[in-house]
Parts: structure tokens; sequence; C-alpha cells
């Protein structure tokens, strides 16, 4: 009698190409890159990332390339001033007593260019300046800022919210120079 599998027990499947679970490919915004990198053994791989709003919107065409570049200089400067307030606390610096850690120079350098790219888009109050607070630098989805923020404390279609996002990814192009 030969060595098969017992009738009722499924085969177990050996998926070389394992990646996100099936919950996040119905999200959507995932995708291969394109050539490999080293993995943390320096192994050629090829991972998966997921897509953030500024891409979709250059793969679109609804932005150029000088006005995503514009929106990854206000992200890279908004996270150097930690401003986002979901984060894991640096433990190697506990404070002794309860009062708040001052912010280093380079922290209060890049708070000072959000400040600046901010009063540049008319303020964190004004539509562009809250978008790009929102969107770009606590990287929310366009869909949630449009229904918890909008504007004026209304909701907006997201046809809006993303006409907001392009002007003032127009704005920041022109504040940095691109």
């Amino acid at each position: 009698m030969g060595r098969g599998r017992r009738p009722g027990r499924p085969r177990k499947q050996l998926r070389e190409d394992t990646g996100p679970t099936p919950e996040r490919w119905r999200r959507g915004d995932v995708e291969r890159l394109e050539h490999s990198i080293a993995d943390e053994a320096g192994r050629p791989a090829r991972p998966f990332r997921s897509m953030d709003t500024l891409a979709r919107m250059l793969r679109r065409g609804s932005i150029t390339a000088a006005m995503r570049q514009a929106g990854e200089d206000f992200r890279a400067v908004f996270a150097a001033a930690q401003l986002d307030g979901l984060r894991s606390p640096d433990l190697a610096r506990v404070p002794q007593a309860l009062r708040e850690l001052e912010p280093t120079a380079r922290q209060a350098e890049a708070r000072k260019r959000v400040w600046q790219a901010l009063q540049a888009l008319g303020g964190i109050a004004a539509p562009a300046g809250s978008c790009v607070w929102h969107v770009i630098g606590c990287e929310w989805t366009m869909r949630e800022w449009a229904l918890r923020e909008g504007w004026g404390g209304r909701p907006l279609s997201q046809e809006t919210a993303s006409g907001i996002l392009v002007g003032a990814l127009g704005v920041l192009q022109a504040h940095y120079r691109l």
C-alpha cells in the first residue's frame, strides 16, 4: 500500500510568494517594488509597499513630480519636527519629573520650517494648511480628512478635498522653489 495523504485532510501548500494578507489586498494600495533591494541578511528581495496619497495622485496624473517632491519635503520636515501626536517615547530619555522635554535644536528648526510652510498655505486653520497637516504630515487618508476635518467643521466630498490638496501642493512647490 502506498503512502498517500489521508482523505479529508487538506494538503499544505507552500507558497514561495508570501505577501500581504487577503484583508490588506482587499483594501488596495499595495504593490510589489519594481526592483530588488537587500533584506536584513543582504539577500535580494522584492517586498511589497503601501502606496501613499502622493504616489497615487502622481500615478493618476493629478499632480506633477515637483508637486510630489514638495509634499515629500513637507513630510520629511514634519517628521523631523515630531509634531504627530502618535509616537513612542524615547526610553533613553525618560524625564525625571512630569515636565515636558525641551525640543532639540533639530526639532526646533524643523518646527520653524513647518510653521513657515503652513503660513504660505494660509495657516493651520485654512483648508490648504489643514489638509497638508493631516494628509501629508499625519498621513491620514484623503477620505479621513474630508470626513473628520473638512472645512468649517463640515465634511467635504473627496473630489473637493483632492482639489484642496492639489492647490496646496502647488503652493508648497512655489514655497520650496521646486
